[in-house]
């Protein structure tokens, strides 16, 4: 089975990467997700990142609906792209597509008010119109004789005594107790948004990223306590678009395939008997 992982695109899929992976005729595409631009990245760094602040509060609704609607606007062409492919795409969601799901922190800490405008899941409503694309964020895919068990694992390590953490891992839990067997016959691949937490792939090493993360490790602790207990194949994450490569927990190789908007994905060759023949294309 060959298989195309891609994400974090970013408003951007270049003809060049489509080109490519129209030429490798894969079974599956894999998207990791964040397909919008996040327009207003430098203010919410400014003003909101680790207060208890939301955006709208410091610049207003009206100008802040702007900017959301045309990030949404924006991202929606990587969607019908991908969607025109002549093969299965399946999708997770990205901390940039706008769904509101939380499975890392305690909500309550975060934001002063609430706006049901901005409560919303966009993603919901857009990916209903791309009959080929199928999310499966914390369910489950089933491919020739391979099992496919989604995540997102937010965009830091997570509060591990947390309700929202609680919740989503409970969820992952069941899904491999679910498909214990495949696991053990090394036929579940984990993915998820995120990569697992202390890894080489979870290092920020984006010096925009400010003093206060940069050199630390911002992967997610839930999605590294998957995969130190369930142990499967391979699990596959994105997000830190530094850190394309490789690592490993334990038996399970760790793949990051790089960042779609820097032109960044990779291939994987799945054989039952032998480990993943992965070629990371930069």
């Amino acid at each position: 089975m060959k298989i195309i992982v891609i994400g974090d695109f970013h408003g951007k899929l270049s003809q060049k990467l489509l080109n490519r992976i129209k030429k490798e005729k894969p079974d599956i595409v894999i998207s990791l997700g964040d397909y919008f631009p996040f327009h207003y990245r430098e203010i919410w760094f400014k003003y909101c990142y680790g207060k208890q602040t939301n955006l709208w509060e410091i610049i207003g609704k009206k100008k802040y609906k702007e900017i959301m609607l045309k990030d949404l606007k924006m991202g929606e062409p990587i969607l019908k792209k991908l969607n025109s492919l002549p093969c299965p795409i399946f999708t997770l969601i990205g901390n940039i597509d706008y769904t509101r799901v939380n499975d890392s922190v305690n909500q309550k800490k975060y934001g002063k008010e609430e706006w049901e405008w901005d409560k919303q899941d966009f993603f919901k409503k857009i990916i209903k119109k791309y009959k080929n694309i199928k999310r499966f964020d914390y369910s489950y895919f089933k491919f020739e004789d391979y099992i496919f068990i989604g995540a997102f694992g937010g965009t830091s390590p997570g509060e591990v005594k947390s309700k929202e953490y609680k919740r989503y891992r409970k969820k992952l839990d069941k899904l491999f107790k679910k498909f214990s067997n495949e696991n053990k016959n090394k036929k579940v691949i984990f993915i998820s948004h995120n990569v697992p937490y202390n890894t080489k792939l979870d290092i920020i090493r984006n010096s925009t990223a400010g003093e206060i993360v940069e050199g630390k490790h911002y992967g997610s602790k839930m999605i590294r306590r998957i995969i130190e207990k369930y142990q499967p194949k391979l699990h596959i994450g994105g997000h830190m678009h530094e850190n394309q490569g490789k690592d490993k927990i334990k038996k399970t190789i760790l793949l990051n395939p790089g960042a779609a908007v820097e032109n960044k994905m990779a291939i994987i060759e799945l054989n039952t008997k032998k480990n993943p023949k992965i070629k990371l294309i930069k």
